[in-house]
């Protein structure tokens, strides 16, 4: 059976390059040289397998974090010196947390030089949004619903970082996720799937390029699968809990794009869901994942998620452990050493078949191949290009341009933005205000402290103004580092006066308040999401005296934020936006960039209405009754809707939406829908323009709406322009209780306008189901 395999692939080979050679159309020529490139690759692979042993093949499952410091001399007992060892027979085919040319160098020159087949190592690394030069949060990102500057983003992020030795990022995160307690919001694109699947096709694209072997592209991770986002009470690592249709209609469709887009692998979750802990869960990695979905890259285990089964209360022990995630489709061992300790004596007892070893070392492989370290094991481990690249300029004004695109202008009464440019004094407060390491915001572990520039350098730089400041008070107090927790100032408001000083006599306030950069991500939950500390007393206080305020906004979450959209007269969402932070807020705030941003995720009124998210289901009781009456879905002492919806950003400029029409074509099975929309003002700006619909009736309950569409369009002063949008069976479908997808006839709602709270409604009957 192997000789009649490698026999198809040399045929297949020869038939390629045969057909190569005989086209004259030059698409042709490209999908086959696509196709034998391919062809080859499989080849190769299966020539390699085929001289391994089986102890080989389990090693390239195996991934360690860097052990020692790779310019000194080698561990030579412990722990670390049990690595080293594996290093050199080959029985490590990653590691992770090794950065630089000069380190990734030491380690490859291991891998390729000394060990009996020469097999290079993949190097990862969490390239989350940047890796020296950063840009925003990924949350932030995706707020600028620009999908063309999310790509080049993730293009900087790839080149910075292959430039320094990585060749496989972390990245993206493509969780859903309606509850901003759980502190890695900051790390996805919010709660819609829709929205979530064009920004994971975005990055992955970003990253992978056209061509992975290309020296400025990485191999991307989707990640977590499955259901990660939706922690319980949003409590890092915490139990999944959720129904078929939530997992198949919200849950999944991110991570199905990713692979249609070619991601090259996938990380695997810390969460069970349905009983099963994701690494040890066959049905979504080997069911969905591999035989649905035909995904051919290979999948990693978060960090020690094979041996935390144990814990779970899944596995009894290591052993367990390894046969469990080894047989439900994991293929690479991320720091928990049971792939290598135990995978051969499973197979040998029979509890692991050699041909599923066979299977992950051959999907490995693969990809080492498709990034040409086979060719070149030393193409990321080039000294002059990492001096030429790390930092360059165009990657400043890469980063520049989606931070400022990613800021979303909450609230702007009597336009007190923009801000004059002249003959104005103006008192920043905040301690973030003059912050230089909180904007790099969480996951950032490649770039420097005190690398952003902060809010006051940017506004600084424009010259009309007095520019004062006082911090006011301290967001918080001790480490900083990513390890360590932070310790939020509750007590110290000693800062007050100064701030209150300085805000009496000034005609514009602007306060810069929110969360430290470390106050989200990873193991950052927080059941209160508010302003932390003394920051609201703060606000409170010098609004007294000054009711003329700027309200900045840094974080990496939604906050509640009732009392300042009360009383403060604009608020300005500015996230966490990375190395040029403060130069993007100056140009929003001045004008000079008309802010465009959307909101990715639903901002609650507090802390008690979280999970909230615009796409929820209709209730029984849905409607409210005549006054008095208490039986109906509500809280007694809150409104249901949000404080900002999702979608929602306003512009300098003002937008008006008009004309819709809705036209379904029953024969050519598609729905048209078209609207005006014209900038009613003398700014020239960008509109995001959204579409949703609503399916009336389902053997599957459906949500009150779905995002299904945008554009952003920019417009001159007094412009309109006809935007039109094509609904298919892709948009107006969903999937049944067994993962299913269909499309049933009947009626349809269609919602048009510049958030999830529309303007413009009409309505269509859908008389065709889906094609089979």
């Amino acid at each position: 059976m192997k000789f009649r395999k490698e026999i198809i692939i040399i045929l297949l080979v020869l038939v390629s390059l045969y057909s190569c050679n005989k086209s004259d159309d030059r698409l042709a020529v490209s999908s086959n040289n696509s196709d034998n490139k391919n062809a080859l690759i499989e080849s190769k692979v299966e020539d390699l397998l085929s001289k391994m042993t089986l102890e080989e093949k389990i090693g390239q499952m195996n991934q360690y974090n860097g052990f020692w410091d790779l310019t000194g001399p080698a561990p030579s007992e412990g722990a670390g010196a049990k690595k080293y060892e594996h290093l050199r027979k080959g029985y490590v085919g990653s590691m992770l947390n090794v950065r630089g040319v000069e380190d990734v160098m030491a380690v490859q020159k291991i891998a390729v030089e000394e060990t009996r087949l020469g097999i290079p190592l993949i190097i990862g690394f969490d390239v989350i949004h940047g890796y020296e030069t950063l840009s925003p949060i990924p949350l932030a990102e995706s707020a600028s619903w620009d999908l063309e500057a999310i790509k080049k983003s993730a293009e900087v992020a790839a080149e910075e970082a292959a430039a320094a030795g990585i060749n496989w990022t972390f990245a993206p995160m493509v969780d859903i996720s309606r509850d901003a307690r759980w502190g890695r919001v900051m790390e996805g694109a919010g709660e819609d799937p829709f929205l979530g699947s064009r920004i994971a096709e975005a990055r992955i694209k970003g990253f992978q390029g056209e061509d992975l072997s290309d020296p400025k592209t990485i191999a991307a991770c989707a990640k977590h699968f499955a259901g990660y986002g939706f922690a319980e009470a949003g409590r890092d690592y915490n139990t999944v809990d959720v129904g078929t249709s939530t997992l198949y209609n919200t849950i999944l469709p991110p991570f199905e794009a990713s692979t249609r887009i070619g991601v090259r692998t996938f990380m695997n979750s810390f969460n069970e869901l349905n009983g099963i802990p994701a690494t040890g869960n066959k049905f979504l990695q080997r069911d969905i994942l591999k035989d649905k979905w035909n995904f051919d890259g290979f999948v990693v285990s978060d960090w020690g998620s094979i041996t935390e089964m144990i814990a779970h209360g899944h596995a009894k022990d290591g052993k367990q452990a390894a046969e469990m995630a080894a047989n439900a489709g994991s293929d690479m061992d991320m720091e928990s050493y049971l792939y290598v300790e135990e995978l051969a004596g499973l197979v040998k007892e029979g509890k692991v078949d050699e041909k599923l070893i066979t299977d992950a070392a051959r999907r490995i492989l693969r990809v080492k191949f498709e990034l040409g370290l086979f060719d070149d094991p030393y193409k990321y481990c080039d000294l002059d290009r990492e001096k030429a690249t790390l930092g360059k300029q165009e990657f400043h004004d890469a980063v520049l341009d989606v931070a400022q695109k990613s800021i979303v202008l909450l609230k702007n009464e009597n336009n007190l933005l923009p801000l004059k440019k002249g003959n104005q004094k103006i008192a920043v407060i905040g301690a973030l205000a003059n912050d230089k390491t909180s904007p790099l915001g969480s996951w950032r572990i490649a770039a420097e402290d005190e690398t952003a520039v902060s809010v006051l350098e940017g506004l600084k730089q424009y010259n009309g103004n007095e520019i004062v400041y006082a911090k006011g008070a301290d967001v918080s107090t001790g480490e900083t580092v990513f390890a360590k927790e932070l310790t939020i100032n509750t007590k110290d408001k000693s800062g007050f006066a100064e701030a209150k000083s300085i805000a009496k006599t000034a005609d514009v306030v602007i306060m810069v308040l929110g969360e430290h950069g470390f106050q989200t991500g990873e193991a950052r939950s927080r059941t209160e999401i508010d302003l932390p500390g003394v920051q609201q007393e703060l606000l409170e206080e010098v609004y007294s005296v000054n009711k003329n305020i700027v309200l900045v906004l840094n974080n990496g979450r939604p906050l509640a934020l009732p009392w300042a959209d009360e009383h403060v007269p604009a608020i300005v969402e500015a996230w966490q936006l990375g190395t040029q932070s403060g130069n993007a807020i100056a140009k929003v705030l001045y004008g000079d960039y008309n802010p465009s941003g959307k909101l990715p995720m639903s901002f609650p009124r507090n802390v008690g209405q979280v999970p909230i998210y615009y796409n929820y289901k209709s209730t029984g009781r849905p409607n409210e009754p005549a006054p008095g009456e208490v039986f109906w879905s509500h809280y007694t002492d809150q409104s249901n809707t949000p404080l900002y919806p999702f979608g929602h950003g306003l512009s300098y400029s003002k937008f008006e939406y008009s004309d819709l029409s809705v036209q379904a074509n029953n024969v050519e099975k598609t729905v048209t829908v078209s609207f005006n929309l014209k900038n009613d003002s003398k700014l020239k700006g960008k509109e995001v323009a959204q579409l949703y619909i609503q399916d009336l009736f389902a053997s599957v309950t459906r949500p009150v709406r779905e995002l299904k569409g945008f554009e952003l369009v920019e417009l001159e002063p007094g412009e309109e322009k006809r935007i039109e949008f094509a609904l298919t069976e892709e948009e107006l479908g969903f999937y049944d209780n067994e993962g299913n997808y269909t499309m049933e006839p009947g009626e349809f709602k269609v919602y048009v306008g510049g958030s999830s709270i529309t303007v413009l409604e009409d309505k269509f009957d859908l008389q065709w189901e889906i094609s089979q």
